[in-house]
């Protein structure tokens, strides 16, 4: 299986971001047959995000995580700092980088609950 980084904001509306990740990680796997890779999900489980030293390990840690992966797909409508720090980082380690926009997101999402609804 393919293991795919998948980037997307945390920062800003934690909530919404965190289950928004969630459901791209499901996308992922579930519709793509990949492996989902996403440190912004796990490291806030033991780092605190708010606290510099924390969050500048994690972000390590998911470079790190990076490095093994076969791609990184990013999500979203906007691209925060830390986005942009994994693409490049992505770029540089000579890894693929796909935009996967909301437009694609939805409409499969939708054909998933047109055919479980048959």
């Amino acid at each position: 299986m393919k293991k795919i980084y998948v980037c997307s904001r945390l920062a800003g509306d934690y909530e919404a971001n965190t289950e928004a990740a969630r459901e791209y990680c499901a996308y992922v796997m579930k519709e793509c047959g990949a492996i989902a890779i996403a440190p912004h999900l796990l490291f806030p489980q033991f780092l605190d995000d708010t606290d510099p030293k924390d969050r500048e390990l994690g972000k390590e840690a998911g470079l790190e995580l990076l490095e093994s992966s076969d791609e990184l797909w990013y999500f979203g409508d906007s691209v925060s700092q830390g986005m942009v720090r994994e693409i490049c980082a992505a770029k540089e380690m000579g890894i693929p980088v796909r935009y996967v926009p909301e437009e694609e997101w939805n409409n499969d999402r939708r054909h998933e609950k047109e055919v479980l609804s048959l």
